[in-house]
């Protein structure tokens, strides 16, 4: 599970097997629609799960979490 920010300051969350992998795709414009023309994107946390069911579940759990929330998981500061 892994959190980016987005150049435009929003933060994009999900999950894979190989982050590094996944973000070079998400760079190349190969990633997620949200991503695209989003560039540059940055790495703020990432999370290791036990399975992929896990990896949905927290997933899930940290989209639901306030945009303040998310930025302290990350120990980014509060913005806007």
């Amino acid at each position: 599970m892994y959190l980016l920010r987005c150049g435009d300051g929003t933060l994009y969350c999900g999950i894979a097997l190989d982050v590094d992998a996944r973000l070079a795709q998400h760079q190349a414009g190969k990633g997620a629609k949200y991503t695209r023309g989003r560039t540059p994107l940055a790495l703020v946390f990432q999370e290791a799960c036990a399975s992929k069911g896990e990896a949905l579940r927290r997933e899930r759990q940290i989209k639901r979490l306030r945009r303040a929330d998310k930025l302290r998981l990350c120990g980014l500061p509060p913005s806007r």
